[in-house]
């Protein structure tokens, strides 16, 4: 009879001990739940790659907003090379410019409808712009044919080109979207190579 009763009270001991492990778990697993993890975790926004690069800033917006107007009118400059140009370098560069910048302005038309960016004061004209030409300055390249037109092209579009390149390299030094920032390089580097180009071109022709 003795051995019954231990036997009993032993396992009643088991089941109580067992019961206080459970609730033990649970509790742990309450508390982890509610808390997190002591070892710390971030939230998927946190850590999600490149999360702080969605962010559009003002600086992007007026980056955008500006080069659309400022590359078109490069390609208004483009096209008034055929029939006008003499020399054939210069006529190949008008082409590589305009086949460049339509598709830029694509770009970031789009972006400036995805933002729902006020983009009203573009048709005002250029109102200053880094490096565009005046109306002045338009009516006398299409005014000029042969090596007259060769020559005002490229001083214009060296002028052109030079805006365009402060207009990047300040987006890149205040830009906070990364698409934008990559376009802004992109222009900088390839506008500062044809500038070069340029600058090489006209002192051939002036040879």
């Amino acid at each position: 009879m003795i051995r019954t009763t231990a036997g009993l009270s032993g396992l009643a001991g088991a089941l109580v001990a067992g019961a206080l492990l459970l609730a033990g778990c649970a509790d742990d697993s309450s508390e982890a739940a509610h808390n997190g993890p002591m070892t710390g975790h971030s939230s998927p926004s946190d850590s999600a790659p490149g999360s702080g690069e969605r962010t559009v800033g003002d600086a992007d917006v007026a980056f955008t907003r500006d080069m659309v107007p400022h590359h078109q009118q490069a390609i208004q400059m483009a096209r008034l090379a055929e029939g006008r140009a003499e020399d054939p370098r210069v006529l190949d560069l008008a082409g590589r410019i305009e086949a460049a910048q339509g598709p830029e302005i694509e770009t970031m038309s789009g972006w400036l409808e995805e933002w729902n960016a006020d983009t009203g004061h573009m048709d005002d004209g250029m109102g200053g712009m880094g490096g565009t030409m005046s109306e002045k300055d338009m009516h006398a390249l299409m005014n000029a044919a042969g090596a007259e037109f060769d020559q005002l092209f490229l001083e214009q579009m060296i002028t052109h080109h030079k805006g365009a390149v402060e207009m990047a390299e300040a987006e890149i030094a205040d830009g906070q979207k990364a698409d934008v920032i990559a376009l802004a390089e992109a222009i900088r580097d390839s506008q500062t190579a044809e500038i070069a180009e340029m600058e090489k071109l006209l002192t051939e022709l002036d040879g």
